[in-house]
This record gives C-alpha cells, structure tokens and sequence, in this order.
C-alpha cells in the first residue's frame, strides 16, 4: 500500500504523525534537526508547504555548505 503525503490527502494530525514517526527514526543515531528545518517542517504540518518542498530546502542548505 502506498502512503500518501500531499497536505491535499492528509490532515493536520495525519501530517504531526508523519513528521513524529520520521524524526523518531532519524534521531535514533543522528543530530537532531535545525531549527531551520523544524520551521520548514512546522510548515509543511499546517499545510503551507509540500514535504517535496521541504526535503528540496533542506537539502539544498546543505549543499551550499
């Protein structure tokens, strides 16, 4: 079954879900996220911003470095 992301096939809570089960995977041998990228994941949970989006930000940050 294929999980659907788009802030137009899920809610706020859907969303907050998500973002909750990913960070608690990425965080088990990893840094916790900047606060940069909290913001944009703050936005993609009110449903401001695609988590295509967000991921292409974030991603591109990083390689400015």
């Amino acid at each position: 079954m294929k999980r659907k992301y788009s802030i137009a096939e899920t809610t706020k809570v859907e969303r907050e879900k998500i973002v909750n089960d990913a960070l608690a995977l990425s965080t088990l041998d990893a840094a916790e996220p900047t606060e940069v990228t909290k913001g944009l994941i703050d936005r993609y949970i009110m449903g401001e911003m695609e988590i295509a989006e967000v991921l292409k930000r974030t991603i591109e940050r990083y390689r400015a470095v």
